[in-house]
């Protein structure tokens, strides 16, 4: 039986077991050469921040749009925020796998790694 699922320390989508990474398992935290090269970097961090900060000023179950944590970061010009909407995708799902928040499509709980098309953020209850 192959060992539980792990979440990818950059994207925050599911490394699902494989038999080549059999006797590395424990020390695999990237699914992809993409994601070893790209880690996380302090803009990601700050959308982190920037998502748990919205979801704070917020009532009970509201929720954001990643775009709005990607404006906080990258200011409202239109090509600077625009970049940053696969980031904040991106640390929304490593907040899912934290446990901090939940990621929903038409206000039901959806898996974040394969979630496709607009999504909201909502803290996790």
């Amino acid at each position: 039986m192959p060992p539980a699922d792990k979440t990818c320390a950059s994207c925050g989508r599911r490394i699902e077991w494989r038999k080549k990474w059999e006797r590395d398992w424990d020390e695999v935290r990237y699914c992809s050469t993409a994601c070893r090269k790209h880690k996380v970097s302090a803009v990601d961090e700050q959308l982190e921040a920037s998502i748990v900060g919205l979801l704070g000023q917020r009532k009970g179950g509201a929720t954001i749009c990643p775009s709005e944590a990607a404006r906080a970061v990258g200011g409202e010009a239109d090509e600077a925020w625009r970049e940053l909407m696969e980031p904040a995708r991106r640390a929304a799902r490593r907040l899912v796998a934290a446990g901090e928040v939940e990621v929903t499509q038409g206000g039901k709980v959806v898996d974040p790694s394969t979630a496709k098309g607009a999504i909201r953020i909502r803290k996790a209850r």
